[in-house]
């Protein structure tokens, strides 16, 4: 496949990822309730939804025959454990009992700085200027529409401890994504996530069915927690590290720009959210955003030789 082609289907994967990953805020507000109300425990959303992905990877690594992981894969691998399967849910887990999905969304939304800046570091990836002025104006786009939201519906912005666990958040999901995608070439974006649930098993399963609830649970709370354990922890991660790998960590991670707005569309039918014309009105100013950016941070074609 031609580098173009490769940079149009990575982008496009990376934004089915960012689509599945868009439904987590609702659904772990669905699984875990609010303080007042509370459903199943952060802890218990947090280890059962990898439990659940573990599960499934075993059985689809035994299925394809899958080698082992290298020793080198190993650390990219535990950095991936720590920040996609126990730090990012966890710490969401926990802010969202505390604040609305419209709240944490304004912190979230610096997820794609965040990952760039990462994959800079630890992939040696370089992008022009441009490139970072459409990341920095298509994050303002994002923070600006999440407050506007949050204001509307009496929420504000102010910093707080759920703040900071989903700052924490932030920082961890990026590092994760980053590793992942670090050893996608050699592993597949299929086994690097399933690799990454099966480590986590012998800490997730126990402590899944040691956190079991006793009480009664909503079926609401039980189908997102269902939810985040299959798409969220598991095929989300299918399409997004495969749209790094091919189509480059610092042009893909901006299409997590497109995450809250595509939040937002899942609340309508989950949470009875309204669609507004501003919703619609950022989003297009928020894609416009992302376009021009990976157009700015593909790299420039050779010239052409000429036969003497």
């Amino acid at each position: 496949m031609k580098d173009a082609g490769r940079e149009t289907l990575g982008l496009w994967l990376g934004v089915l990822g960012v689509a599945m990953f868009a439904v987590t805020l609702p659904m772990t507000r669905l699984a875990t309730g609010t303080a007042a109300a509370p459903q199943l425990s952060p802890w218990f959303v947090t280890l059962g939804r990898a439990a659940l992905a573990g599960l499934l990877s075993v059985a689809f690594l035994l299925a394809t025959r899958s080698p082992l992981p290298r020793r080198r894969h190993l650390l990219p691998l535990a950095m991936a454990v720590l920040g996609n399967a126990i730090g990012y849910p966890l710490l969401l887990a926990f802010a969202l009992r505390m604040v609305t999905a419209s709240h944490a969304a304004v912190v979230t939304a610096l997820l794609p700085l965040a990952t760039a800046a990462i994959a800079a570091w630890v992939m040696h990836q370089r992008a022009p200027v441009g490139f970072w002025l459409c990341a920095a104006a298509g994050s303002a786009l994002v923070v600006a529409f999440s407050l506007l939201r949050a204001a509307q519906h009496g929420g504000g912005f102010g910093l707080e401890w759920a703040d900071l666990l989903l700052v924490g958040a932030v920082f961890a999901a990026s590092l994760g994504y980053v590793y992942g995608a670090k050893i996608t070439p050699e592993l597949g974006a299929e086994r690097v996530i399933c690799w990454v649930c099966v480590l986590a098993l012998p800490l997730s399963l126990p402590a899944a069915l040691a956190l079991w609830p006793s009480t009664p649970v909503a079926p609401a709370a039980w189908g997102g927690f269902v939810y985040v354990g299959l798409f969220s922890m598991w095929i989300g991660f299918f399409a997004w590290y495969r749209g790094l790998a091919l189509g480059g960590a610092l042009r893909v991670s901006q299409t997590q720009l497109l995450q809250p707005f595509l939040s937002i569309l899942a609340a309508v039918p989950l949470l009875g959210e309204r669609l507004d014309a501003v919703t619609l009105g950022f989003a297009a100013a928020v894609v416009a955003t992302v376009v021009l950016g990976k157009n700015l941070a593909r790299p420039p074609h050779p010239p052409a030789t000429r036969n003497t």
